[in-house]
């Protein structure tokens, strides 16, 4: 196991924060390979992993093929991104509540836009202490290739997916010629430029990126060209020309991404605070931030409080609780200043501590 690994399950069970992974991609891309791969690495690393799938159809058979002995939450007859949606947060915290996983993985359905998934599942946080720290979309090269030419729906949706990605892996380079190859990957840039990306066939690649406490920056190595080969069992990068390089310290020419395409940012707060510093906080927050919600608790009012914010607009709602919520917030967008953002959570968390 990982010293890192190890750090996060060495956590009190009470109050450590389960990360989720999120793996995304059209029908047929390779997502179920991807959850098998990545249930060995677990075991291999002994941390417990439970899985939820969702399925449009009424029968799970990508489940038949996943390790019996894996907790498993099936979400069947709708699209946890649009038809069943309310239904994940609870399904979400009953499996943590009865297996007490180190770590959860959703697979959903091809037919699935992620960002609205991101959206219900930052909605668990309000139940259980959970965290959604990667989107792996898979994409299915040799159909992206057929679909770019064709336009229509069914590439849109291959479009967002590609677009929420924070992790990015190109499936089934062995049935593409170089040339072909090459195309997917600038077509794959074209839509998300700061995304590691990896050339696959069946989905074999460094499964680090998984790791419980990973850290994300990491030496990208340049786009694969046609007279490279298609990648046979080596893990190939793309860095588009508009990602952010550090160079400084790294060695010449060796690339760093420097922040990530697609967020989430989760922060649980340990007691009230103070419900003018959070609203200002909340107005300023930069364009980026797509979404946010939560649930907060003031040191000036007698009552919790639901929050909503979208694209700049921020609405407050009185609320009485019934048992256990958490009072937490959590922001989705692109490219947004982080660590910064986590910096004012937590001088509110410290400004009450002082009073």
């Amino acid at each position: 196991m990982t010293q890192a690994n190890a750090g996060h399950l060495n956590e009190s069970r009470e109050e450590r924060t389960i990360p989720v992974h999120l793996l995304s991609g059209f029908l047929g891309s390779g997502k179920t390979t991807l959850l098998n791969h990545l249930i060995d690495y677990y075991k291999m690393l002994n941390v417990k992993a439970a899985v939820v799938m969702n399925e449009l159809g009424d029968v799970n058979l990508d489940g038949q093929f996943v390790d019996s002995d894996v907790p498993m939450a099936e979400m069947l007859s709708g699209c946890i991104c649009c038809t069943i949606r309310g239904d994940l947060s609870m399904e979400l915290k009953q499996l943590i509540d009865e297996h007490n996983p180190d770590v959860v993985i959703i697979e959903s359905t091809g037919a699935a836009n992620p960002m609205e998934i991101m959206d219900a599942i930052t909605e668990t946080a309000l139940l259980t202490r959970v965290d959604l720290r990667v989107i792996a979309t898979v994409v299915d090269g040799p159909e992206l290739l057929e679909r770019s030419r064709k336009g229509g729906r069914t590439y849109k949706l291959m479009q967002d997916q590609i677009r929420c990605a924070t992790d990015l892996i190109v499936n089934k380079s062995d049935k593409l010629n170089p040339e072909d190859l090459v195309t997917v990957q600038q077509l794959v840039r074209e839509l998300n430029a700061f995304t590691p990306l990896t050339v696959t066939i069946k989905c074999v690649t460094d499964l680090s990126v998984f790791d419980l406490d990973r850290r994300r920056s990491e030496p990208i190595p340049p786009i694969v060209h046609a007279d490279q080969g298609r990648g046979h069992g080596h893990d190939h990068h793309v860095c588009g020309a508009n990602c952010s390089h550090d160079h400084n310290g790294h060695g010449e020419g060796a690339a760093y991404v420097s922040h990530e395409h697609v967020m989430t940012l989760t922060h649980y707060f340990p007691a009230a605070i103070d419900s003018y510093a959070f609203e200002e906080l909340i107005r300023r927050l930069p364009k980026a931030v797509y979404r946010a919600k939560g649930i907060v608790t003031f040191t000036d009012t007698n009552s919790r409080f639901l929050f909503q914010y979208a694209y700049g607009e921020v609405e407050f709602i009185r609320i009485a609780p019934q048992g256990k919520v958490n009072d937490v917030a959590v922001f989705i967008g692109e490219h947004f200043p982080k660590e910064a953002l986590l910096q004012e959570l937590l001088q509110l968390d410290e400004s009450f501590s002082q009073e």
